[in-house]
């Protein structure tokens, strides 16, 4: 059995005064507020959320 393979995503900035729709992008990832670390599994959609607020988070993974 291979495990799957993760992310590690925390909010480094905050959205206030950011277009429209980064703020819902950082929900389905799971984060609220800056400083919130969420593991998530490393799929081509997550990806795709990440790139698009990656000015507002930090990767590892």
């Amino acid at each position: 059995m291979s495990a799957k393979k993760t992310v590690t995503v925390k909010q480094i900035a905050s959205v206030l005064g950011r277009g429209p729709g980064q703020k819902e992008t950082l929900v389905g990832l799971g984060l609220k507020r800056i400083g919130a670390v969420r593991t998530l599994e490393d799929t081509p959609s997550v990806r795709g959320m990440i790139r698009k607020v990656q000015h507002l988070v930090q990767v590892q993974g």
